[in-house]
């Protein structure tokens, strides 16, 4: 840009040269009045280049260097032009509190320079109101660059900030979503090797004596295995889109039944009682309560104790929400159930507040432990 400044400084000033001498009936070529004007034109167009790095400055010095052409007899000259540059540069530059005082410090300057030479044939007031129209309009042009300079860059700093947002966002959505898996593969994990370390206890113990149920356990150990490395393989299918299986489609309440059989072979007293009209479940809804009756299950396994001779799994549905309820009557002591502290409760919870729901767990008045979770199926997914 130094370069386009510089063009403009080399043509005011030779645009100058031939009509100093114009500027003041006095004047004549090879003058020393003539002279000081040629250099305080060169000096005025040379400070020019330096306009983009202090334009403020530039001005002043350009201001003081027209007064000085007083003194030679010349009230104004064509390199006067260049002011007008100045004036637009800090109009670009400050705010208008700044600006518009300096370019009615040049008007002002204008009219002390050519309103005492009126009478002379120089200028009439026709061409001085043409110069303060034209050195306000230079001004009010400077001033619009600077607000559509501050309103794109405002755009370009929302943009940014947009991107900003976007890419906290995209992060927060990985932490979310590495934090949905970990509590799928807890529940995957922690249900399917109970079962498989109760199965082979029983077929260990059956082995000899009963070699028929024995197998029957292992076999139902071994299918446990396998459905818990396909739930692995799809959550890992996550973070691997090619992992076979990534797609495989998630449970829901149609399995519940199969989850409960499941829990009931691997020794646990466990029944399913589902009240009023089943409807249409989001996937997403039909996925907590999956996973709500499976760690509640896990968690009986777990610590219900010896004297553990029932639990229940209600599930029903209602004209805007479900209910899922999980009860046992263990007689463990009230110290060894889950608290609300632990891990597969926190889980648990934050899976129903997902969906706007309520969850409540803790012992029964009775005996035992009941986990409780209100959630709506309005707005699920």
């Amino acid at each position: 840009m130094w370069l386009v400044d510089l063009l403009v400084a080399v043509g005011v000033f030779l645009y100058n040269l031939p009509t100093i001498a114009t500027s003041a009936p006095h004047l004549t070529y090879g003058s020393g009045d003539y002279a000081a004007l040629v250099v305080l034109s060169l000096v005025m167009c040379a400070i020019y280049i330096l306009r983009r790095r202090s334009p403020l400055a530039v001005l002043v010095a350009m201001l003081a260097l027209a007064c000085a052409q007083l003194l030679f007899g010349a009230p104004i000259i064509m390199a006067d032009i260049i002011v007008l540059f100045a004036v637009y540069t800090v109009a670009t530059r400050y705010v208008w509190p700044v600006s518009l005082p300096a370019a009615l410090v040049v008007v002002g300057w204008l009219l002390v320079a050519i309103v005492p030479n009126l009478g002379d044939d120089f200028i009439d007031v026709g061409q001085l109101g043409v110069l303060i129209v034209v050195t306000l309009w230079v001004w009010t042009w400077g001033t619009l660059v600077r607000i559509r300079r501050q309103y794109m860059d405002g755009l370009r700093e929302r943009a940014e900030q947009a991107e900003r947002q976007r890419e906290t966002n995209a992060r927060i959505a990985v932490a979310e979503e590495r934090a949905r898996i970990a509590r799928e593969i807890h529940d995957i994990v922690s249900h399917s090797l109970s079962v498989v370390v109760l199965m082979s206890d029983g077929a260990a113990a059956k082995v000899d004596s009963e070699p028929e149920r024995a197998k029957s356990a292992m076999l139902t150990a071994r299918d446990t295995g396998r459905t818990a490395l396909t739930d692995m393989r799809r959550m890992l299918g996550v973070l691997r889109d090619d992992e076979p299986g990534s797609h495989a489609p998630q449970p829901g309440t149609a399995q519940l039944d199969a989850l409960v059989e499941q829990s009931y072979a691997a020794g646990l007293p466990v029944t399913l009682t589902i009240e009023g009209e089943a409807t249409s479940v989001p996937d997403g809804i039909g996925l907590t309560i999956y996973r709500l009756v499976q760690e509640a299950l896990t968690n009986v396994r777990k610590h219900a104790g010896p004297n553990l001779t029932r639990a229940d799994v209600r599930l029903e549905y209602r004209q805007d929400e479900v209910e899922v309820c999980i009860t046992d009557n263990g007689q463990g002591p009230v110290n060894d159930r889950p608290d609300s502290n632990g891990h597969g409760l926190v889980g648990m919870r934050e899976r129903v507040a997902a969906h706007g729901g309520t969850f409540t767990a803790g012992p029964r008045e009775s005996s035992g432990f009941e986990i409780t979770a209100m959630l709506p199926l309005e707005g699920g997914s």
